[in-house]
């Protein structure tokens, strides 16, 4: 498989939170994060179709990193999660 990645990944223990109209509010477990987007594990969660444009906020251990919900969307699914790009 060839690798498409522009940004360094960390792995991650940060909490999600995504919003949409269509299923209302969910926390998930984020497993990679970088400066082009995060994998979010889905859990027993049905992810949203690829290009829906969800609002998100990300948490650590120390507190929330954005207070106000930025937009993501959903660019793909794999391995029972789904990666958002930040956009």
């Amino acid at each position: 498989m060839h690798e498409q990645r522009r940004y360094m990944r960390d792995s991650s223990r940060t909490q999600i939170e995504i919003s949409h109209p269509s299923f209302g509010m969910i926390e998930l477990k984020a497993r990679d994060l970088s400066d082009g987007g995060v994998f979010v594990m889905l859990g027993s969660h049905i992810a949203p179709p690829v290009g829906t444009v969800v609002k998100a906020r990300i948490k650590r251990h120390t507190g929330i990193i954005n207070q106000d919900p930025i937009d993501m969307q959903v660019v793909h699914h794999q391995s029972g999660g789904m990666g958002l790009m930040f956009v």
